[in-house]
């Protein structure tokens, strides 16, 4: 059907089949019925969703070489959120919001990977522009491993503007720059706030780093000059949630 996109990992339909409707066909390894497999054919039978035993070479082609771990699965895309599903989503929330921003983020294995940490981090949402920007691929959701399902992404079609709404809302936006004087772990990340990060190699565009309160550094000890924006944003999340867990 058209529109449709295809995951492919175990955890990543997995996690698309926990929403009823989402997945329209499957197709598993027949070279590897192991317990896993079998478990996830189960649930595909329970959900109504037809699915079949296919050889390998059959899911490599549909998974365009990606690693699959025997499992792809046709899907209704989630819903597109905007700029409203945003002002909705802080004014629903019973705590204070915790975002991230991704400035311009373009390989998918990055922006996949991003969406796994901010999933484990416990982040409201995951926000990026819609122009020169990575989008939610097939590949995104195998790297983000289920969490490109649950962690909600918000594409904006004009992000200077969507972070003074965040500011005009209470929420704090705080920046990484390698340049900047402040080391991550002297700022304060408690309370209301986004954290943003820039593109690879490029890092913030000049008008988001002019809408940031405050901008922060990973400190590095070594030869290197920056780290992948996927490891900057992991490390910078679980700051955060280190400061902001109840001590």
């Amino acid at each position: 059907m058209s529109g449709d996109a295809l995951v492919y990992g175990l955890h990543a339909v997995e996690s698309v089949l926990r929403t009823p409707g989402r997945v329209r066909e499957a197709w598993l390894d027949e070279g590897r019925r192991d317990q896993r497999l079998r478990g996830l054919a189960a649930q595909l039978q329970d959900a109504g969703v037809p699915h079949a035993w296919v050889r390998r070479e059959r899911l490599d082609e549909l998974a365009c070489g990606e690693r699959h771990q025997g499992a792809v699965a046709r899907v209704r895309p989630a819903q597109s959120l905007n700029e409203s599903h945003l002002e909705q989503l802080l004014v629903q929330l019973q705590e204070p919001a915790f975002l991230l921003v991704l400035d311009g983020v373009q390989d998918p294995h990055n922006l996949g990977a991003c969406l796994r940490s901010a999933d484990a981090a416990g982040v409201h949402a995951v926000i990026a522009p819609r122009d020169r920007a990575c989008g939610l691929t097939a590949t995104v959701r195998k790297v983000a491993v289920g969490a490109a399902e649950t962690v909600p992404f918000v594409q904006v079609t004009n992000l200077a503007r969507t972070l003074r709404m965040l500011r005009d809302n209470g929420v704090r936006i705080v920046g990484t720059a390698g340049e900047t004087e402040t080391s991550l772990f002297q700022a304060d990340l408690t309370g209301p706030l986004a954290l943003v990060l820039g593109a690879e190699e490029k890092g913030l565009r000049r008008l988001t780093r002019e809408h940031c309160d405050q901008l922060v550094r990973i400190p590095m000890r070594g030869s290197v000059e920056s780290l992948n924006v996927s490891v900057a944003t992991g490390i910078s999340l679980f700051e955060a949630l280190r400061q902001r867990l109840p001590s």
